[in-house]
């Protein structure tokens, strides 16, 4: 019998009087599941893009002659950036049909891809990044929560799952994929490779997404002032930071640990990496069901295990077999994460599932550009090992957290 959280945690929000939207009820659930691996492919090709300078942090820093701190503001930025946009954009374009917006992000994502590719120098480089955090702070907020309005509400959860995936697979694929075409042809090539796979992208969105005028309550501001007075939100905004913070000021700078203190080549870092992601896409595909039935206990589970891999790497990871076990613990952990957040949020205001995406993506990217800074700060004049340290500690700290408050999950209501 699974286990769940006493009803006294969840707290209602009182929102205002919704704005309303043209889009009748008949409009919902339209799509299927075509429209959901459309969705799916457009985050992967965002996910791929966002953390693909995490495998190569070194050759592009090489390029313009920069340290790997001042190379992770290719992280930072684009995190920054998404959580100011996944507000901003999200209730500047409530009026307009969603379908729409998200193939003009994806079109967006594609230039900056070219952008990085041919960047003169890495102030333009950054000007892409720019870019590529406005598409995911809207995209995100957009995208996570239409699984109402493309599959009955029964597979509603899976749909969450399925849209999910892309972060583990952006992992699996993405980065291997990425470093492997970095060794061979250039990092720029990998950031060319990616414009095309978006373009891919947008036509899959063109081809299968259908007509999603504005929803019936509209994400406006009245709407997100309101869903901040929740003890469930503002609970789950505390645990989303610091579960973040963790994976990604240390995440952001394994490549450096792997290169010197494992001591492994491009061809290894790239096959652990590989491995990190297929362990992601396990835990990711666990985690949802668990998360849907049991949000506390699954997302305390992941806090546990992740601070464990972090804390250990540096004392276990100094050989390969050792930093192999340790990434595929980290990966199946992390790979819970979103969808543990994206269902705290989605639990705590299930009347405005749109809103509840614009917080979920605005806390997670604003702590992954605060992650990568202070990750980068504490690299620069410490060592790759001393950042996982404080990332395992941040980690136990957001079980704790975890562990005293969770809304509970509406398929546990049920």
């Amino acid at each position: 019998m699974p286990e769940t959280v006493p009803k006294p945690q969840t707290v209602p929000v009182h929102l205002p009087e919704p704005e309303t939207g043209t889009a009748p009820e008949s409009d919902r659930r339209t799509g299927g599941l075509p429209a959901v691996l459309a969705v799916t492919t457009g985050v992967f090709a965002i996910v791929t893009t966002e953390i693909l300078p995490v495998g190569l942090l070194g050759p592009i820093g090489a390029t313009f002659r920069i340290s790997d701190g001042t190379t992770g503001l290719m992280m930072t930025l684009p995190g920054l950036v998404a959580a100011v946009a996944a507000p901003a954009v999200t209730v500047a374009t409530r009026r307009a049909d969603r379908r729409t917006v998200l193939c003009a992000l994806l079109l967006l994502l594609a230039l900056a891809d070219l952008l990085n590719a041919v960047a003169p120098a890495y102030s333009a480089v950054l000007l892409a990044r720019v870019a590529l955090g406005l598409v995911i702070g809207a995209f995100w907020s957009i995208g996570s929560g239409l699984a109402p309005r493309l599959v009955p509400a029964e597979r509603q959860a899976r749909a969450n799952t399925v849209i999910l995936t892309a972060v583990p697979l952006g992992s699996v694929l993405g980065v291997p994929a990425g470093v492997l075409l970095g060794s061979l042809a250039g990092w720029r090539a990998a950031f060319a490779a990616m414009a095309v796979l978006t373009l891919l992208a947008l036509a899959a969105l063109l081809a299968t997404l259908p007509p999603l005028p504005p929803p019936a309550t509209t994400t406006g501001l009245g709407v997100l002032r309101g869903l901040l007075t929740g003890r469930g939100t503002l609970a789950g905004l505390a645990v989303t930071f610091l579960i973040v913070l963790a994976h990604f000021g240390a995440y952001t700078y394994v490549t450096p640990f792997l290169t010197e203190v494992t001591r492994v080549g491009p061809g290894t870092i790239s096959a652990l990496l590989l491995g990190y992601g297929a362990a992601g896409l396990l835990g990711n595909l666990l985690g949802g069901a668990r998360a849907a039935r049991a949000l506390r206990p699954a997302f305390v589970s992941v806090a546990v295990l992740l601070a464990a891999a972090t804390l250990l790497l540096p004392v276990l990871g100094t050989d390969r077999p050792g930093a192999t076990a340790l990434l595929l613990v980290w990966g199946a952990a992390y790979g819970a994460v979103p969808v543990c957040s994206l269902s705290w949020f989605l639990a705590a205001a299930p009347q405005a599932p749109e809103a509840a995406g614009v917080l979920f993506t605005s806390s997670f990217q604003a702590t992954i550009g605060i992650a990568a800074l202070a990750g980068g700060g504490v690299v620069d004049r410490t060592s790759p090992g001393t950042v996982l340290v404080l990332a395992g500690l941040t980690a136990l700290l957001a079980a704790g957290t975890a562990l005293l408050t969770a809304p509970v999950p509406a398929t546990a209501r049920r």
